[in-house]
């Protein structure tokens, strides 16, 4: 999908989900077909610089944000948005 032709909604789901901390890159991947640069992609273009770096900041080496890093599996927290609910 061409990253510049997005319709407003499905940014700002991306980058509802991305902001989330628990939300993993894995989850938007399989909801939106987004792959992690995509979604940080979507993430520089379409926010604020400051909040850009501000959120890299707090989600760069976090665990959470990637399924295999995680400690937890079960009783994780899934939108009823997403697929596979």
């Amino acid at each position: 999908m061409d990253l510049k032709t997005l319709d407003s909604a499905t940014i700002n789901r991306v980058l509802e989900m991305a902001w989330e901390d628990r939300t993993t890159f894995d989850a938007i991947e399989m909801q939106f077909g987004f792959k992690e640069q995509e979604t940080i992609e979507i993430m520089r273009r379409y926010m604020k610089r400051s909040s850009f770096k501000m959120w890299r900041k707090r989600v760069t080496g976090r665990k959470t944000k990637h399924a295999k890093k995680r400690d937890f599996v079960k009783g994780r927290f899934r939108c009823p948005e997403q697929k596979g609910s």
